[in-house]
């Protein structure tokens, strides 16, 4: 079947499945292979269950004579072509994020701002890979003014193969940071996977809004159009921002430089306290309100917005319990991030701190060097009570009284055994580390 027919499907079936478990009536079921499952085995199924047609790409799993199957060479490929061919038809507006740390946060204060004044698409959750990325772009309708993309990666290559589905007319990179060093290769690997947004912003001619204070991003944006945000005084700034404090909400001013010189002191400055954790969220609010100002959204407006977005996604998040107040960063974790939550909670005023802290994984060779280095960096936060998780942490130098733990069942027998009481406490890790499950214990 040509694209341009199986597009013309998808405008009389607009809802799109992968999952044989949730086919609502009418949609079009893609048969997407794992390395567990094949989905072709659940195409029969699916029609079954009310889906109107199902791509499917082993013939032996159609039934003859049956128009609903469509047979193709290969199901994710088509998927994301179809995708594409819809992203250019619609020729909406589209931003595309990818970052080593902040891409997820980053995104939905973006999507919160542009909100103030557009109908916005934007990736829900981290649904931001080859399979997420084209499902988002294909709930696109002619009804939205602009789509906010995120783009995860942790291969060379990846974030080429996904900008080439989306085709974003701008793009931002929050950072890069030492994360999937095991599939980049290298810090020099992850900066130049990140910076294939960049490659093709350059070929279509785009707009790329940049942290100015970011040496490593401004290394890799010669020849493109910058718009530009930061805390550092810059001659060329479309929004600073400065750090009031964090305790334990992030609290700081910004102001736009359109129109005015940055020593003006009637330029609009603006006061906004959040509800996010981390004094490193004050990047991601002003790339937020940089892409806020750049699209005219009001000042006020954008300083409404970053204050009224509640963070409910394990990243930055304040819990408070009967016995403690957790601050709950349990997502996702490597040396970049790990560190910027270490001196966040420093600055932090509590009497009693504690922290629990999951390995970091994908860091190949570097991994013991990495975990020993958060080590050392505790030895220096004087935290009351530091726990342990993993056996890269076990592998490490470290005091007596720090405790280690297997895995998180051993972590939660300690919690019910122990009951911790009157803490802060950091739970910080990657998700494999499923340290989330502490939260209710807690």
């Amino acid at each position: 079947m040509e694209m341009k027919d199986l597009y013309e499907l998808f405008l009389q079936h607009p809802t799109i499945t992968t999952d044989s478990r949730d086919v609502p009536e009418g949609s079009i079921f893609f048969a997407l292979k794992g390395e567990t499952f094949n989905g072709n085995a659940y195409a029969k199924a699916a029609l079954e269950q009310g889906a109107a047609y199902a791509v499917i790409d082993e013939k032996e799993y159609a039934e003859e004579g049956d128009k609903r199957f469509i047979l193709v060479g290969d199901v994710l490929t088509t998927l994301q072509q179809l995708a594409k061919y819809h992203r250019v038809h619609l020729g909406t507006p589209i931003i595309g994020i990818t970052g080593t740390n902040g891409k997820t946060t980053t995104k939905e204060l973006i999507a919160t701002v542009l909100k103030k004044k557009y109908n916005v698409l934007y990736t829900q959750g981290n649904f931001n890979n080859d399979i997420g990325v084209p499902k988002t772009l294909l709930q696109l309708t002619k009804e939205h003014n602009i789509a906010v993309i995120e783009m995860g990666a942790s291969h060379p290559g990846d974030i080429k193969t996904l900008v080439e589905i989306v085709l974003p007319d701008f793009g931002i990179i929050t950072n890069v940071g030492r994360a999937h060093l095991l599939g980049f290769g290298s810090f020099e690997g992850v900066i130049r996977t990140k910076g294939e947004l960049y490659d093709f912003i350059r070929e279509v001619q785009g707009t790329v809004f940049i942290n100015n204070d970011n040496p490593h991003l401004k290394g890799i944006s010669e020849g493109l159009k910058l718009v530009k945000y930061g805390q550092q005084e810059a001659d060329d700034l479309l929004v600073k921002g400065k750090f009031i404090e964090c305790n334990p909400f992030l609290k700081f001013e910004w102001q736009s430089t359109v129109n005015c010189q940055l020593s003006t002191v009637n330029c609009q400055l603006s006061t906004v306290q959040t509800h996010l954790i981390g004094s490193y969220n004050l990047d991601n609010a002003l790339a937020a309100a940089c892409i806020g100002t750049y699209f005219e959204v009001p000042a006020n407006d954008i300083s409404a917005a970053l204050e009224e977005y509640i963070p409910s996604n394990n990243r930055s998040q304040l819990t408070i319990t009967k016995e403690n107040r957790l601050v709950v960063d349990a997502y996702n974790a490597n040396p970049t991030s790990m560190k910027a939550a270490l001196d966040n909670f420093r600055l932090i005023n509590a009497e009693h701190k504690m922290c629990i802290l999951g390995q970091m994984g994908e860091l190949g060779d570097v991994s013991a060097e990495e975990h020993q280095k958060i080590v050392d960096l505790l030895g220096e936060c004087g935290f009351e009570v530091i726990w342990l998780v993993g056996e890269e942490f076990a592998k490490t130098s470290h005091p007596a009284d720090y405790r280690l733990f297997a895995n998180v069942e051993e972590v939660k027998a300690a919690i019910v055994a122990e009951k911790p009481k009157g803490h802060l406490i950091l739970i910080k890790g990657s998700n494999s580390n499923k340290l989330v499950q502490t939260v209710e214990l807690l």
